[in-house]
């Protein structure tokens, strides 16, 4: 672990508190996420031809390649939406700490369903 491309943050939204916290909770407990952060936000989108604009929450979550395919299971599994977001965006650099807890928080060891 700890090589370039193999960390990620993954973006997710959804559409209540309530699902957003047990999405993470589950991410999380399941060592397919170091860590989740969610927060409020105002999405303006575009779904079957109309424009929408509603009160979501995202998650910001912290990752890696090998953990990415389940939590991808996992976030569809658990999501309301017919399409939910779900972006991987690696990460090219950051604080060396950091970045070595996200690998050993999400190591093979940690993965239940992996």
């Amino acid at each position: 672990m700890g090589s370039d491309g193999d960390l990620l943050v993954v973006l997710v939204t959804a559409p209540t508190e309530e699902l957003g916290a047990r999405i993470a909770s589950r991410l999380v407990t399941d060592g397919l996420a170091a860590c989740v952060s969610r927060f409020d936000v105002k999405s303006v989108y575009r779904w079957e031809g109309e424009i929408h604009q509603d009160d979501e929450i995202q998650l910001i979550i912290k990752t890696t390649r090998s953990a990415l395919e389940t939590l991808k299971k996992t976030v569809l599994e658990m999501h309301e939406y017919d399409v939910p977001e779900i972006i991987a965006i690696p990460v090219t650099d950051g604080y060396p700490p950091y970045l070595k807890w996200i690998s050993e928080s999400t190591g093979e060891e940690g993965l239940k369903d992996a």
